[in-house]
Formats: C-alpha cells, sequence, structure tokens
C-alpha cells in the first residue's frame, strides 16, 4: 500500500522540526504538492511554525519538537540568550515562557502556534562572542557568561557600587549566588572588550573580590 504523503515526510526524517523545501521534496510527486500541504496543515498532521518552518502534528512525533532549535530556524542570524539561557541554566528560579534571543539584525517577536519567541539586535562585535551549541542539538545558546552580559546590555542597566550591584544579581533579578559565583572572569573580560556593558567591570571587580 502506497505511504501517505505525511507517512513520506515522516520516513524521511528522525528530526522534528522541517522546512518547506524538505516538505516540498518529500510531496514531489504528487500533482498538487503544495495543495497537499494545505490539507496537512487542515488535518494537524503538520503545524506551520512561520511561513517555510514545520513541526509534526502529535500523532506523528517521535519526540517533542526543540524550542531552541525552532528559536534558531524562525529568525536568523540569532541565538538563545537573556531570561530564557539564564533559566536554561537554572540560574533563575522561574519558569520562563518567552524564548529569548539576540541577533545582529533588526528586533523581532513572533507569536506561533508552539510558543513566543523575540530577538533583541546587539552589535555584531559583541554578536560573534560568547554562544555555543546545546549538547545534542544544532541550537546554538550563550555561555551563562554573555547570557547575563547580554542582559545588561539590552536592557541598559546602570549601577555604580558594589552593592547595588549585589541587589541587581541577587534580589531583582533572583539569580542563584553559587552560580553567580562560578562564571568565567576572563570570559566576561573578553564580552567587555567587544563593547558589553559598563556594568561588567563591576561584576568582574566583585567576582575576583570573592576568589
Amino acid at each position: 500500500m502506497a505511504k501517505t504523503g505525511i507517512e513520506l515526510i515522516r520516513a524521511r526524517t528522525d528530526l522534528e522540526e522541517i522546512d518547506y523545501s524538505y516538505v516540498i521534496d518529500c510531496l514531489k510527486d504528487y500533482r498538487a504538492p503544495r495543495a497537499k500541504i494545505t490539507q496537512l496543515l487542515k488535518g494537524g498532521d503538520l503545524i506551520r511554525v512561520k511561513k517555510g518552518l514545520y513541526v509534526f502534528g502529535e500523532k506523528w512525533r517521535h519526540r517533542m519538537y526543540s524550542l531552541e532549535i525552532l528559536a534558531n530556524k524562525i529568525y536568523g542570524p540569532s541565538y538563545i540568550s537573556l531570561e530564557y539561557a539564564l533559566a536554561y541554566y537554572g540560574m533563575i528560579p522561574e519558569h520562563v515562557v518567552e524564548v529569548t534571543s539576540v541577533t545582529s539584525k533588526r528586533k523581532r517577536f513572533y507569536n506561533t502556534p508552539v510558543g513566543r519567541f523575540s530577538y533583541t539586535p546587539i552589535p555584531l562585535a559583541l554578536y560573534g562572542v560568547g554562544f555555543t551549541f546545546l549538547e545534542e542539538q544544532t541550537a546554538l545558546i550563550a555561555t551563562p557568561e554573555k547570557a547575563l552580559a547580554d542582559l545588561f546590555y539590552t536592557k541598559k542597566i546602570q549601577l555604580k557600587t558594589e552593592e547595588e550591584l549585589k541587589a541587581l544579581l541577587f534580589e531583582d533579578l533572583r539569580l542563584e549566588e553559587s552560580a553567580v559565583l562560578k562564571l568565567n572572569i576572563e570570559a566576561l573580560v573578553d564580552i567587555k572588550e567587544k563593547g558589553g556593558s559598563p556594568l561588567l567591570s563591576l561584576l568582574i571587580h566583585y567576582l575576583r573580590s570573592q576568589k
């Protein structure tokens, strides 16, 4: 028995996040592949995250789709940072609903069927440092140092004293003190030299005083 359209799409990949070119190639033997995609979307077999980007519907999933991979694919160049990255690393206690990223392009916000995604611009020199791959994924995420530095930069936070800094870190942002003390000082210095927030100087001085 011939495979249905969704079976053809599912059979060729173990990924949950797929794009239009892949889907259209799977359906190339159909007389009207675009009409078939519309049918699959209406039936819930595929979910359109944004134009040209899809995930499988619940019935056809092998596992849950990755919000981190989707964040990278929705708008780029970009990588996950700010509050979502800090929560991912366990540095803040709250669950962060919106997937926050930084970009070297313009500010963007996407409210999709699978969640909210925001993209905050930073200078190219600052964008080019402090990110890594998530384990076993193809998604890019800021390091803990860069996620915090990006938050300082994008929120334009300005403080003068170490006491103000500690109040920001441990009261306002509610960061875990043990996680802050584990931050890599040399990484913070590198970010600062690339144009990071002046507040990084205060943070670096504080961390050195705790050694």
